[in-house]
């Protein structure tokens, strides 16, 4: 995935109101971007929490390669 290209559609999200975490914490479009393409042997999944069908958060969670 392109670095640049996720970090602007994560700050779109995050302009939106819609909190982003990865592996369960808190964080900011730039650390998510920067974790997510840098990783060679894991990679990370995405989970989109909707509260009354309105997107709530997205969350990273990495999962393993094998």
């Amino acid at each position: 995935m392109d670095k640049e290209q996720l970090f602007i559609e994560l700050e779109n999200i995050q302009d939106r109101g819609i909190m982003i975490y990865i592996e369960g914490v808190k964080s900011t479009p730039k650390t998510v971007s920067d974790l997510v393409c840098v990783q060679e042997e894991s990679s990370y999944m995405r989970d989109y929490v909707y509260r009354e069908g309105v997107l709530a958060e997205l969350h990273f969670d990495k999962v393993q390669n094998k």
